[in-house]
């Protein structure tokens, strides 16, 4: 059984986010606590499952995707790995309807190398900063806003980007502030910097001290920025150590993630369900 490990929004080797794939060729999934295994193993920020579905159906391949902690409801980076995976293989071609925990999420590859991701955006609540949140994250909110059960994080816009990008915050001490983690954000520093907004992600709750480009988030910092700058097509940088690219277009409850991804290991799973 093939597996690979796929850097997402990127266009270079061990940048980006990897995720692993694994093209099932059964008509279902293993068993729970074999797929959380295999997560583990590989012990990237998630792992991505997928099989066939019939013909006739909504979708057209179901997957899912789990942490080395958890199986999570929704995730950007490893469904953009997974589309890049089946179009190498000649798996699937042009646009692929995924069968998520979230809905029925779609992948459309184009001839330029990209691919473009359209999931749901984001509801957002203005809330007051939770006590503690500026201590742990080592600066002080400008606002915050709660992303519900949508994806489960608070996201909290901060000065400038330099502070972003200075962040050495309390990992464990996040973890009392949201379901899944915490995304910071700020504008830009300068406008010809080939983005427009910057972010990072802290998801302690489900074994990921940071995220290094998390295509999910930007189901919530899409329609934030977008308001804010006045533009519905953005580019976000996710100013991790590994950085990565994610364009971004709002189409009224939906949104448009669009990168690119390399694969850099192609291997063998020996251990089968």
């Amino acid at each position: 059984m093939r597996i690979r490990i796929v850097d997402a929004f990127t266009d270079r080797p061990f940048a980006g986010n990897p995720a692993g794939v694994l093209l099932l060729d059964t008509g279902a999934f293993p068993d729970d606590g074999w797929l959380q295994s295999v997560a583990t193993e590989m012990n990237l920020s998630e792992t991505a499952f997928a099989h066939r579905l019939p013909a006739d159906g909504g979708a057209d391949w179901a997957l899912r995707w789990f942490t080395p902690a958890t199986e999570v409801d929704m995730c950007g980076h490893a469904t953009l790995a997974t589309a890049h995976v089946l179009r190498d293989t000649g798996a699937a071609t042009g646009t692929v309807r995924f069968a998520a925990r979230c809905g029925i999420l779609a992948a459309t590859t184009h001839d330029d190398g990209t691919i473009t991701l359209d999931f749901p955006v984001s509801s957002l609540t203005r809330v007051e900063a939770p006590d503690g949140v500026a201590e742990a994250l080592g600066a002080a909110p400008l606002s915050v806003r709660d992303t519900a059960e949508h994806i489960g994080d608070l996201l909290v816009e901060l000065a400038d980007e330099a502070t972003v990008r200075g962040l050495a915050p309390d990992i464990r001490a996040l973890a009392a502030h949201s379901k899944r983690g915490i995304i910071v954000t700020a504008a830009a520093s300068a406008p010809e910097s080939g983005y427009d907004y910057v972010s990072r992600c802290f998801f302690p709750n489900v074994g990921i001290d940071e995220d290094p480009v998390t295509g999910s988030a930007h189901t919530a910092l899409a329609p934030f920025w977008s308001a804010r700058l006045g533009s519905p097509e953005l580019t976000g940088l996710q100013a991790s150590a590994r950085s990565g690219l994610v364009r971004t277009t709002l189409r009224g409850d939906r949104v448009l993630l669009t990168g690119r991804a390399v694969t850099v290991v192609d291997g063998e799973l020996l251990s089968k369900p």
